[in-house]
């Protein structure tokens, strides 16, 4: 990894040229961490997939993986179901402290999924929505943790 004139870095994924920051990046995820992707289709985002891997330095796992895993990523649309069961399912492979990722299409999208309805289904699923960001053209993440609890 070089720093450019810019102050950027020039991994993929990582700080772009111009200093902003890349979607791995803004997603928290790193070289070494190990991200499970779930609810992948042919509408997904490749470029951020792409950059996703670049900065963990390897492929995602999917749901067969059969270990802790650092993260998830969990594409989720209107139409996939249950959003507290897919929540829950995501929760199965996650390591203590670790994150959900939700990645729904942007509002105004075809199968955008309403705000409300992750505000709602969070809980439920024993986690608590902690931030957003802004990760591709089409699509928004949702940061979801398990809240800490009081040994």
């Amino acid at each position: 990894m070089s720093t450019t004139a810019g102050g950027g870095t020039t991994q993929s994924g990582q700080t772009s040229p111009t200093g902003q920051a890349g979607p791995a990046e803004r997603l928290g995820l790193s070289n070494g961490m190990v991200v499970q992707e779930l609810g992948w289709d042919n509408d997904t985002d490749d470029a951020l997939r792409v950059a996703i891997e670049d900065a963990i330095d390897a492929d995602m796992v999917d749901g067969d993986h059969g270990n802790v895993v650092d993260a998830v990523l969990l594409w989720w649309r209107d139409e996939d179901g249950d959003l507290v069961d897919g929540l829950v399912e995501a929760l199965t492979d996650l390591v203590g402290g670790g994150v959900i990722w939700l990645l729904t299409p942007k509002i105004g999208r075809p199968n955008a999924v309403d705000a409300a309805d992750i505000a709602e289904a969070a809980p439920i699923a024993g986690l608590s929505q902690t931030t957003s960001a802004a990760v591709s053209k089409d699509w928004s993440a949702t940061r979801l943790v398990a809240p800490k609890t009081v040994a």
